[in-house]
């Protein structure tokens, strides 16, 4: 079988990164410009198409042909531009199956995305400067341009503006080339797996099938908060006679002016805190408006209307491998794994007010506009015109993964009858008969406990990991939290077994170099000399890998063996040194799990031909036929895995006219 290497550099009056790869390449003004391409890993060749070069014939034939395998990095790109604006197929999904992306490749391998990212990490002999210089010739080809005296006062640069650097942009596209079989070249000893690459396949289904979107609500909650947010700062410079009441430094003084304390900073926990403690009415309604001018939710509405296709629907909401440490997907455009929550009994009745523009009907009876807005941005989200949603969710997988996974019986049989972990939880803690952990009982406030533990202590947490959870503001003390803790552990034993038998065979796979298989896992130190990659693995259950590159051990703070490993460092965006202990690994491999449960059910699904438009965490959006039985997608969701035999799943669900969580 023949593999085919493609980059292509493409323009759109359309902002990508806003907008995203649907509605970026939709425009009437999208081009594909230029097109570098290799054979089975011969000389790069380059098709300039804006200056009106012709692909060769057998190229076009070979894109479509299912016996030659199409390679690019960020694969998606290149097979929705090609088969859509130079094959105008109306229907370009089971080309996808002939497609290869080796930047999910990469992030499946533990490395970053971007191929400038991933080519320094992986050691490439690419420099930096080299990088720069081709996003300034993308900036400068590929976006419009804002006129000016000394561009001719252009909106645009052709290939004829700039030749000498059009001759520069096209060895860039070429080189892009070689550095994605670089890439390819020097994974190729860790294949993806088969079963990742169909789930890839399916992932592209489902960011290019999308999910409608209400545009009158869209619009009226744009035009809502346009007015409020005006409204607000008006009333603030009227309160305190600032220039820029939104100024973090202004506003400090004036509060410390106000209220005679020292104001440290504005943060949101901060301002609620202060919302309760100030004595001055003035201060405490300049507080409030700040906190109502904060809610960047409305941001969500902005990036629905950005990326809204002619057809109504938002594409491309999701990222295959965005959090490559356990394989589940991330967020993009939109950012749908963190939208808020709703709790407004009367959803209907709040989105009739916003579609209307009715702002005093939204005053009277919500009173908190920003805030109710927020709450609305899941509805926003429609099936399609005489469709409704299913929607299901798995009932506390994380829990049900872990207590398989450590093998801890009490927690098995709770999933196994009635389900009710926190009273269990609460009732092992304590000491105390579940059945008396009811809302009649005075015993029913160590549910709150039980409850707090459960989401804060599984992954090796402690006090202040009850903290962060917000044990504090559920009224518990911080006296108290260490004795939670001890409790729960105590309780839970296995677990706490697992968190140390985990490490201590990470440890010792990097100290002897010999495989340890433990509670159906597969530690391993895997390395490709020739290639220089070296990595800690844990094969799951499901087959799949996780990758930890270049990883040594290193004595921590107190003389003991530490792990570490090379990734990405959420808070600088640096391909950095981290290191991982044991509740953390477990993490990482609980989460994986319930990705793979997760994965399993979306493909199970489709085979019932159920279309999946959207996936929030552990939780699938089906548009379906009135009629469709959400039970049937909750049972599919719950049926036994073959590689997690006694791993006990349920599904919980229910239909809707717009998304929102029940």
């Amino acid at each position: 079988m023949r593999h085919l290497s493609i980059d292509i550099e493409t323009y759109s009056d359309i902002d990508l990164r806003k907008a995203g790869l649907y509605r970026y390449a939709q425009s009437p003004n999208f081009q594909i410009l230029l097109l570098a391409y290799c054979y089975d890993g011969g000389p790069v060749q380059i098709v300039d198409l804006a200056q009106g070069e012709k692909m060769p014939e057998q190229l076009l034939a070979d894109i479509v042909d299912p016996n030659v395998i199409k390679h690019a990095y960020n694969a998606a790109f290149e097979w929705y531009c090609l088969s859509t604006f130079i094959y105008k197929d109306p229907n370009p999904w089971p080309t996808i199956k002939q497609w290869r992306c080796t930047m999910m490749h990469g992030l499946y391998c533990g490395y970053t995305a971007g191929l400038a990212a991933t080519a320094l990490a992986l050691g490439l002999p690419e420099d930096k400067q080299k990088m720069k210089a081709g996003s300034a010739l993308i900036r400068t080809f590929c976006v419009p341009q804002t006129p000016t005296k000394s561009n001719g006062y252009r909106t645009r640069t052709l290939s004829t503006h700039e030749p000498e650097k059009w001759s520069l942009f096209k060895e860039y596209c070429k080189q892009d080339v070689v550095t994605e079989m670089e890439i390819e070249n020097m994974l190729s000893a860790f294949p993806v797996p088969v079963g990742e690459q169909k789930l890839w396949v399916l992932d592209q289904q489902i960011n290019a099938q999308g999910i409608a979107v209400d545009l009158n609500l869209i619009e009226g909650a744009l035009y809502c908060n346009d007015n409020v947010t005006e409204e607000l700062k008006k009333e603030a410079v009227g309160i305190s006679g600032l220039d820029n009441p939104k100024s973090v430094q202004q506003l400090s003084k004036w509060l410390e002016d106000e209220t005679g304390e020292e104001i440290t900073d504005l943060q949101k926990e901060t301002v609620k805190k202060l919302i309760k403690t100030t004595d001055s009415e003035t201060a405490k309604r300049m507080l409030e408006i700040r906190q109502e001018l904060s809610k960047t939710s409305i941001k969500k509405y902005t990036a629905m209307d950005e990326a809204v296709c002619s057809d109504n629907r938002v594409r491309g909401l999701l990222q295959f491998y965005g959090a490559n440490r356990t394989g589940r997907w991330a967020g993009r455009l939109v950012q749908v794994q963190n939208l808020p929550q709703n709790h407004l009994e009367v959803l209907s009745h709040a989105r009739m007010c916003v579609k209307d523009k009715n702002l005093s009907a939204l005053k009277i009876i919500y009173g908190n506009i920003p805030d109710t807005l927020s709450q609305l941005i899941r509805t926003a989200f429609v099936p399609s015109k005489g469709n409704i949603f299913l929607v299901a969710d798995f009932s506390a997988i994380e829990a049900r993964v872990i207590a398989w996974l450590a093998g801890e019986q009490w927690r098995l049989d709770v999933f196994a009858t009635h389900g009710k972990i926190y009273e269990a939880s609460a009732s092992a803690m304590f000491g105390v008969a579940i059945e008396k952990i009811t809302k009649e009982n005075p015993e029913y406030a160590l549910r709150q406990k039980g409850k707090v533990a459960e989401l804060a202590l599984g992954y090796q947490g402690a006090a202040g990991a009850l903290i962060k959870m917000g044990a504090l503001n559920m009224g518990l003390t911080e006296e108290e939290l260490p004795e939670i803790v001890q409790r729960w552990r105590r309780a839970n034993k296995r677990i706490v077994d697992l968190w140390y038998t985990i490490e201590n065979a990470a440890i010792e796979v990097l100290q002897t170099g010999m495989p340890v298989g433990i509670k159906g896992l597969m530690i391993a130190h895997e390395s490709d000399f020739e290639n220089h990659q070296d990595f800690l693995t844990v094969t799951l259950p499901s087959g799949r890998k996780l990758f930890y590159v270049k990883p040594f051990l290193s004595a921590n703070q107190w003389g003991n063996p530490s792990i570490h490993y090379y990734g990405m460092d959420q808070t600088s965006k640096k391909w950095t040194v981290t290191d991982t202990y044991g509740g953390k690994l477990v993490e990482n491999i609980v989460q994986a799990i319930a990705r793979d449960c997760l994965a399993v059910s979306m493909l199970r699904l489709q085979e019932r031909g159920y279309q999946t438009v959207m996936h929030v965490h552990d939780e699938v959006i089906i548009d379906a036929q009135m009629g469709s039985s959400v039970e049937t997608v909750c049972n599919i969701m719950g049926q036994p895995i073959d590689w997690a035999p006694g791993l006990l799943l349920k599904a919980e669900g229910f239909i809707t006219d717009y998304y929102k969580k029940e």
